[in-house]
């Protein structure tokens, strides 16, 4: 029976211990060179989509805002939220 749990940690200490580390390390780098990846031009157009939709959530939130105001209710009515 001793023998069967030292062949079950054998595998495992050399995973834990080599193959890990090193997996980790590749998946962090390859994750960083994805990143890096984007030019000036799709970082600019990232930025410009993310900031239309603040804009659309500000929106949507003033709209259920009056919505909320005007027709208590709504949102069970229309079967959302």
């Amino acid at each position: 029976m001793e023998g069967l749990a030292i062949a079950f940690m054998v595998p495992a200490v050399v995973f834990m211990t080599l193959v890990a580390p090193i997996w980790i390390f590749m998946h962090y780098r390859s994750k960083q060179r994805s990143d890096a990846a984007l030019s000036e031009t799709e970082r600019t157009e990232m930025r410009e989509l993310e900031h239309r939709a603040t804009g659309m959530l500000k929106r949507i939130e003033t709209l259920e805002s009056i919505l909320d105001a005007q027709t208590p209710g709504w949102r069970q009515r229309s079967g959302d939220l």
